[in-house]
């Protein structure tokens, strides 16, 4: 399955604009962050499968790497429709269950309920082979260089011979600079959200991002055009819940 490509004229966001987005969604619209998770985790998986396992995840193995805030959420609701669709799914955590904010928390919880496989980064040894891996360890809240167990994450996974699918930015990329961190993943491609990041398009950061597509995670055109963004968008996703940007 080909998803629509869709650049020209498409507005980007920054750090700032997108910590807007979000509170305008909770607070002004009353759109929940485990909405919003669920969107970002359900569009994740529909990409892993049609870009990389070949539209059937049954018996894939795929590697899901998560932190504790909304990012790692996303890769977390990902991880658990992939495993509902068939794939062999192994989740490893840069922090253990009490250290994850709430919502995260709440995925996480699910899946150890569905008894899907999670350890921590320190049990990588336990990873075996992948078919894909997926990086939700760090989103747009990086600050600085990636390090302990989030570092030993994107090493390991930059290390492998795979496809890495990364959800929002690539770990290690600042996204509104473009300003590439050590250690910084390497994606074979970017689900971002909403809108663009801008650091996204840099010069350093297209090296990072690999495939740059676009998910819906229902933001409304009117909290975009309100007077905290003033960003005119249109119906974006009009046929596809995900686009290719590049």
């Amino acid at each position: 399955m080909k998803f629509p490509m869709i650049s020209e004229g498409l507005p980007f966001v920054d750090t700032r604009q997108m910590i807007e987005v979000d509170r305008a969604m909770i607070e002004d619209y009353h759109i929940d962050l485990i909405q919003m998770m669920e969107n970002a985790g359900r569009n994740l998986a529909h990409l892993a499968r049609q870009r990389f396992l070949k539209g059937d995840p049954r018996g894939q193995k795929v590697v899901v790497l998560a932190g504790t805030g909304g990012n790692g959420g996303g890769a977390l609701a990902g991880a658990r429709r992939l495993h509902n669709y068939g794939a062999d799914v192994r989740v490893f955590l840069t922090k253990a269950d009490n250290d994850f904010a709430p919502v995260p928390g709440h995925q996480l919880d699910t899946l150890r309920r569905m008894n899907v496989p999670v350890d921590l980064s320190e049990k990588l040894e336990n990873a075996g082979s992948a078919d894909l891996i997926i990086d939700g360890i760090i989103g747009y809240s990086l600050r600085g260089e990636p390090r302990g167990s989030a570092a030993t994450l994107i090493q390991w996974a930059n290390s492998r011979s795979v496809p890495i699918l990364a959800l929002d930015a690539p770990s290690g990329l600042d996204t509104t600079t473009g300003t590439v961190y050590e250690p910084a993943i390497r994606a074979t491609a970017t689900m971002t959200l909403a809108l663009p990041k801008a650091g996204l398009l840099s010069d350093q950061g297209l090296l990072q991002v690999g495939e740059l597509y676009l998910a819906d995670i229902s933001v409304p055109p009117e909290l975009y055009a309100s007077p905290a963004l003033n960003i005119p968008v249109g119906p974006i996703f009009a046929a596809s819940d995900i686009v290719r940007v590049r």
